[in-house]
């Protein structure tokens, strides 16, 4: 029997969430890291506030042309084994005193780069949401309780597609897994794969997700494996040396 979608939170806060220790990078399931590239970029639009209830996930996506992502605050939720996943556009004002402390914990600090007082994470934040819409940042929702930050954005419009053969609407995908309780336990492969296949069924023209995780985060690029992504490439970015990770629709039911 499917899981039933659950109310979502509006807070920004995890209730009972433990205090973040001291991270073990090996340990991380899937904390990708960007920040040097990404941050300045002129990127997604103003972010829409959780609401009150899950909607329904649209069952015939169209696609949005005035929006480069096609609508994710509309998307709805995935149903996974872990639970029923939400992903919610973020905003500053509810999500940042959160957002920053996942941003702190050393684990994440290590390939994200934005560690340090809340300004950082909100400048990093607004320069996404004052864009045109070509990245969204988001919280992550299973069952209702924030416990992921990921960055849904057009590779294609990117400056990452200077480093690789990009195709008109290739989606790319960062995620961090926030809370440690959540960390080491195959979580970061599962919900990988369901937003990378959320992205494929509500964006019609995207053939392909991208990832550019640092080659040195092997949980990280295990993770991607694991979702169903396949080792494309290495390719050398401003400020790491990244694993080309693909997810190609035409093999989304193989691997």
């Amino acid at each position: 029997m499917p899981h039933r979608p659950p109310q979502v939170l509006t807070g920004g806060v995890t209730p009972g969430e433990p205090d973040t220790p001291a991270g073990d990078p090996a340990a991380v399931d899937a904390v990708d890291d960007h920040a040097p590239r990404r941050r300045g970029l002129e990127t997604a639009q103003p972010s829409v506030p959780i609401a009150a209830t899950v909607a329904p996930t649209r069952p015939d996506a169209v696609p949005r042309h005035d929006d480069p992502l096609d609508g994710i605050d509309a998307w709805g939720p995935a149903d996974t084994p872990a639970g029923w996943f939400h992903l919610v556009p973020a905003c500053i004002e509810r999500d940042l005193a959160l957002i920053s402390r996942w941003m702190n914990d050393p684990a994440a600090a290590e390939f994200w780069e934005l560690a340090g007082p809340r300004e950082v994470t909100r400048d990093h934040l607004r320069a996404q949401l004052a864009g045109d819409g070509r990245s969204v940042p988001c919280l992550g929702l299973l069952e209702g309780v924030p416990m992921s930050y990921w960055e849904i954005y057009r590779a294609d419009l990117d400056p990452l597609a200077r480093h690789y053969p990009a195709r008109p609407h290739d989606t790319g995908l960062h995620l961090l897994l926030g809370r440690v309780a959540d960390r080491g336990r195959g979580l970061g492969g599962l919900l990988l794969r369901a937003v990378a296949d959320l992205v494929l069924a509500q964006r019609p023209s995207c053939a392909r997700v991208i990832a550019e995780p640092d080659i040195r985060n092997t949980p990280s690029v295990a993770a991607f494996l694991t979702a169903g992504f396949r080792f494309s490439a290495e390719a050398d970015l401003t400020a790491k040396r990244a694993a080309l990770m693909v997810r190609d629709r035409s093999l989304r039911h193989l691997l």
